[in-house]
């Protein structure tokens, strides 16, 4: 068992608790709330192929699915099951004494950013 691996994760999952009992009671939904702002939208107006993530993870946190689905759809269906993959493979490694690095090649590139870009222009272009 890696030492690192389990400080990293202990420190991770403090910093992920203390996150959602912050947004538990802070709901991004409402204005004037104390939240990070995207700098793409507050700058441009144009939303960023991220912008909703925190109002979908509020609604998730709350067990709003249909809510968090129409907040951000490809965060949703792609984005946390690639971050629960990646999470628990690292996980997995360092368990077991092992090292993980996860990588993408080109292809995994080019696919992540064509389907961020094709999101965005999508968002931005319906509204």
């Amino acid at each position: 068992m890696r030492r690192r691996t389990v400080r990293v994760a202990a420190l991770g999952l403090a910093g992920g608790a203390l996150g959602s009992v912050y947004l538990w009671h802070t709901d991004p939904h409402r204005p004037g709330q104390v939240l990070l702002p995207c700098p793409l939208k507050m700058t441009t107006g144009i939303l960023c192929p991220l912008c909703g993530g925190t109002r979908m993870a509020y609604d998730l946190l709350h067990a709003d699915v249909v809510t968090a689905f129409h907040d951000n759809m490809v965060l949703l269906t792609l984005g946390v099951p690639a971050l629960a993959y990646v999470v628990g493979s690292w996980l997995n490694a360092g368990l077991r004494g092992r090292y993980f690095r996860p990588r993408l090649s080109a292809r995994g590139n080019a696919v992540v950013l064509g389907i961020a870009a094709v999101w965005m222009i999508a968002r931005n272009l319906v509204g």
